[in-house]
């Protein structure tokens, strides 16, 4: 009997299913538990920000929320089953096997897959038809959220490469730093592709995230080969990257 893929119905039991998989991610070694942390820490925010009346309607949000995480969650389980996920998260979860992808790639290919195609599936999906202008302000709330853990992403990202603190210092240019920019990129077309699936029918909505899938898919591309110069720094990254994937998670997990 084929195993039923775990999904959560409250924004607690997401908290709770992701950090299994964080759990199974030490055990294995694995650097798939780096965007797990990542996206635990932001799914721990968006609950306070529940509590806190951030958003004008709060169990829309965690609704929103909800069907966001568990996209991600059968991800990860039909990859590790031999299932067939997304495209662009099939590639995401192979090169997590990749000795020369560093850390900050591993968390852009998570990203990439996750909020490029499935936060605007989510979206849609809550607040379909007309109902989708009305989610824009919280939708946009979520921009805040992920700005106030930048800072502390950078900070596990110098403790892995100890440079970083010295470029950061040197730049001034923490809030414009690679990660906020790609979060917040990444939110201003995902909000777009909600609004232009949330009045289609069900075939139509299949077929444009087919072509979204492949079209997120082309960009994970261009985390993983970006070209002679930038390919060749990762490289050199890679090689000064400190500590365990262990030590990795467990940073990432006290520090965001």
């Amino acid at each position: 009997m084929q195993q039923k893929i775990p999904q959560a119905e409250t924004i607690d039991e997401v908290i709770l299913l992701l950090n299994e998989i964080i759990d199974n991610a030490l055990k294995e070694k694995s650097t798939m538990g780096y965007f797990a942390v990542l996206y635990c820490k932001v799914t721990e925010k968006v609950k306070e920000g529940i509590a806190n009346g951030m958003f004008q309607n709060g169990p829309r949000m965690e609704q929103l929320d909800v069907i966001f995480a568990n996209r991600y969650i059968a991800a990860y389980y039909e990859y590790k089953w031999g299932l067939k996920p997304s495209t662009s998260w099939q590639v995401a979860f192979e090169y997590a096997t990749d000795f020369w992808i560093v850390l900050l790639q591993h968390l852009l290919l998570g990203m990439n897959a996750h909020i490029n195609l499935d936060l605007s599936i989510a979206a849609a999906q809550v607040a379909p038809g007309e109902a989708i202008h009305d989610l824009e302000a919280d939708f946009n709330m979520i921009n805040h959220i992920l700005s106030s853990l930048v800072g502390n992403v950078e900070t596990a990202l110098s403790d892995v490469w100890p440079f970083l603190k010295w470029i950061l210092k040197k730049t001034k240019n923490v809030d414009t730093f690679l990660i906020d920019f790609s979060m917040q990129e990444a939110r201003n077309g995902a909000w777009k592709f909600a609004v232009q699936l949330a009045p289609l029918d069900v075939n139509h909505l299949q077929e444009q995230i087919l072509i979204r899938d492949q079209k997120v898919t082309k960009i994970a591309d261009l985390i993983t080969n970006a070209g002679f110069i930038p390919s060749l720094l990762f490289k050199v990254l890679r090689l000064f990257e400190i500590g365990s994937i262990e030590s990795k998670i467990d940073k990432l997990r006290s520090v965001i």
